[in-house]
């Protein structure tokens, strides 16, 4: 199982990878309450993508047991309530990843020994595997280096990794 918090599921929608990585992954995908209002926000350019994921449950919304968990993180990490909610969903289920582009869920995993992966991750994995073209995988890392909040060096180490060198 792969929670995701909404800025991974936004960022993977916004490059036209998020069909492909949900397709290919024979895992289960949750996200919390939140993260699903947050995500099919009316307006947003991703909201109908991510929609009909979860119409079509290939996306499953949960809810958090745990508030005051969730409170304890936004509190001690200093992370939104979208990330805590995520990564006390992924405590509570006993998930195998943590789908987060947020630096501070991201120092919150480390500590809470949680794996994790980020849309340049999903992104390069892609093209290592041939689901898509290293030149289609390096158009979708300068949008996503456009949109995203992503170091130089993460930037051109993905293009590296893409690249195969």
């Amino acid at each position: 199982m792969i929670v995701f918090d909404a800025s991974t599921l936004i960022l993977l929608a916004r490059i036209d990878v998020l069909d492909l990585f949900l397709s290919s992954l024979g895992d289960k995908v949750v996200i919390p309450e939140h993260v699903g209002l947050e995500v099919t926000t009316a307006g947003k350019e991703e909201s109908q993508t991510i929609r009909r994921h979860i119409e079509d449950k290939t996306i499953t919304v949960s809810r958090v047991k745990n508030a005051a968990q969730v409170k304890k993180l936004m509190e001690d990490f200093n992370i939104d309530s979208g990330e805590a909610e995520a990564l006390t969903l992924a405590l509570e289920k006993k998930a195998k990843v943590v789908a987060t582009d947020d630096r501070n869920a991201i120092r919150t995993c480390k500590i809470l020994k949680l794996d994790f992966i980020t849309a340049i991750a999903v992104l390069v994995r892609a093209v290592e595997k041939g689901a898509l073209a290293k030149d289609e995988g390096i158009i979708k890392l300068r949008k996503l280096q456009t949109i995203g909040r992503y170091s130089k060096a993460i930037i051109e180490d993905a293009a590296r990794q893409i690249q195969g060198g």
